[in-house]
């Protein structure tokens, strides 16, 4: 039987909620392994001169403890 936990976690990209997204998970990868599943709660966007300038996302990650 496998133990999970799950950690939350915030990122941004100038780009996308995809791609703020997919950099929160690259950069956990780097030190969690089994990473499972990522489930995004909300995501939110600065926006300056009415143009968004940064999208944001705040995420929770499962993963596997060995």
């Amino acid at each position: 039987m496998a133990v999970l936990k799950v950690i939350e976690v915030l990122s941004s990209s100038e780009v996308s909620w995809e791609d703020a997204t997919q950099k929160a998970v690259t950069q956990a990868a780097k030190s969690l392994k089994h990473i499972r599943s990522v489930y995004v709660q909300e995501h939110s966007a600065q926006v300056k001169d009415g143009k968004v300038t940064e999208y944001r996302v705040n995420l929770k990650l499962t993963f596997e403890i060995e």
